[in-house]
């Protein structure tokens, strides 16, 4: 199988994301949010992969962009309640942003492709 630029991109931030988030103490319900967000960009994007239809490899991709906007807002939260550092939570978002614009672009290829 050859490279994914984006599959390794979103391993990569999914556990970038665990790692800072693992110290953060009595707000476990929140911590779950973006550990789920963040790593369900991954997961979707290694699903489209295997996707048994153009349809539905776009709509894996469109799940995963959901997923990439969500876990902006909970990095955007989680930086002005102080449970992450802002440089910590802008190099995640940037990180982020990366493979969120990756993927409308990865979307809107496979729609004119179709």
């Amino acid at each position: 199988m050859k490279d994914n630029v984006l599959i390794d991109l979103s391993m990569s931030f999914s556990v970038e994301t665990l790692k800072k988030v693992e110290g953060i103490k009595g707000h476990y319900a929140l911590v779950n949010q973006i550990e789920r967000s963040a790593t369900s960009i991954g997961a979707n994007i290694h699903e489209a992969n295997y996707a048994q239809s153009k349809p539905d490899f776009i709509s894996k991709l469109q799940i995963a962009l959901k997923e990439s906007y969500e876990t902006e807002y909970w990095l955007k939260l989680f930086s002005k309640v102080n449970y992450l550092e802002a440089s910590t939570a802008k190099e995640l978002l940037n990180k982020c942003g990366t493979i969120r614009r990756i993927l409308i672009a990865s979307i809107n290829t496979a729609k004119n492709n179709k």
